[in-house]
């Protein structure tokens, strides 16, 4: 079943909003969210080494896996605490409605506190958000096409257009030495 903007055509906003988180929840394919979603459930394979030994706290990697952009973000401390801070503006705070390997369904939503590893693009449609670092360890990815705001956690806010937070990829950590994404 695909949705349309057109099936619901003189709703409000915040209605369909509301409708389109039910749907995703449900599992319900929804053009934008579950399209990349789905791509990084694909078979374990094609594993990519990402060198993590010398990435700085606040500092992002992006490599490319399988045609998707794939972010390594290593946090620091203070980025890690400010996680807790503003769990109330998150649409799914606990990830439980995320696409991410079950290690993964974690506050900070990752193998390692410090290392994320998460699909570089938005899940309201697509487009590739960027990393803003503020003082204080306050941090987001934004899309600067539609706004959406994501945590440095991948979690998506509440006052966007994306409903989902950030896809987490298949992955591993060797030791302090590196990522290896597309194997658990």
């Amino acid at each position: 079943m695909s949705i349309k903007s057109s099936d619901f055509p003189k709703m409000p906003q915040r209605r369909r909003r509301q409708l389109l988180a039910a749907i995703c929840a449900a599992g319900v394919t929804v053009p934008g969210v579950w399209y990349y979603a789905n791509r990084a459930q694909a078979p374990e394979g094609s594993p990519t080494p990402v060198p993590i030994r010398d990435l700085p706290p606040g500092r992002l990697s992006v490599i490319d896996w399988q045609g998707r952009t794939v972010w390594v973000l290593r946090r620091g401390a203070a980025e890690l605490a400010m996680l807790t801070e503003h769990e109330s503006e998150l649409i799914d705070p606990d990830s439980l409605h995320s696409v991410q390997p079950d290690a993964c369904r974690n506050r900070h939503r990752s193998l390692r506190p410090e290392i994320f590893v998460a699909i570089g693009l938005c899940t309201h449609q697509g487009c590739p958000p960027n990393l803003h670092l503020g003082s204080g360890g306050r941090g987001e990815f934004l899309c600067p096409c539609h706004t959406s705001r994501y945590d440095l956690a991948g979690r998506v806010y509440r006052e966007g257009p994306a409903l989902a937070n950030l896809v987490i990829p298949v992955y591993r950590i060797e030791g302090d030495e590196r990522v290896i994404i597309g194997v658990s």
